[in-house]
């Protein structure tokens, strides 16, 4: 009896470890399984929590949809539909508190991954979803003409000429010396730094 307490009480604190790592790693987005036409009623009551802010590690929430034109008696309709009827997509952070409070909102079902345990989506799924990240705003202060150093990526540690710059999208078009010849890159700008 005595060893099984033992035991309880380790795995008890291995699960708290657990949780406070995790709650420093970055939010991932998770898939959610509901029962099919309740969705946006899950994804509803999940945004007010995050309206509420009753977990910070809940950050966002979203069911992915497609928009689509209906021919029907000669006449054209854009409607919307849901890409995968049945899931919501969920950005957080995985705790033992925000895993318990998605795991029991009314209508899920449960986490898609092996055994119910949460497994994080990967940045070409998140992008083949639909699911729109905001990018942070960066602000750089850089013309036509300036050099920047390239700080990640490929050509990290380089030096670029600005050639052109888009302040919509937070990029650049720059000259890098590649092979002995000057070749245009884009970058954007969490990819630079002024010189």
């Amino acid at each position: 009896m005595t060893d099984t307490s033992i035991n309880n009480s380790n795995e008890i604190d291995n699960t708290e470890k657990i949780d406070s790592k995790d709650s420093e790693k970055q939010p991932k987005w998770y898939v959610v399984h509901t029962y099919t036409g309740y969705e946006n009623r899950v994804k509803d009551k999940i945004q007010m929590m995050i309206d509420n802010e009753q977990n910070p590690d809940i950050i966002d929430v979203t069911v992915p949809e497609e928009e689509y034109v209906e021919v029907k008696n000669e006449s054209k309709k854009l409607k919307t539909r849901k890409l995968f009827p049945g899931y919501v997509m969920v950005k957080m952070n995985i705790t033992n508190r925000s895993w318990y409070i998605i795991r029991n909102t009314q209508g899920v079902t449960g986490f898609v991954g092996p055994d119910s345990k949460p497994v994080p989506l990967t940045k070409r799924e998140v992008m083949k979803f639909g699911i729109k990240e905001d990018k942070p705003v960066v602000n750089i202060d850089i013309k036509v003409g300036d050099n920047v150093n390239i700080i990640q990526g490929p050509f990290e540690d380089s030096v670029a000429e600005v050639k052109e710059v888009d302040l919509e999208k937070q990029t650049i078009k720059a000259f890098i010396e590649m092979f002995g010849r000057d070749t245009i890159i884009d970058l954007g700008f969490e990819d630079i730094e002024k010189i």
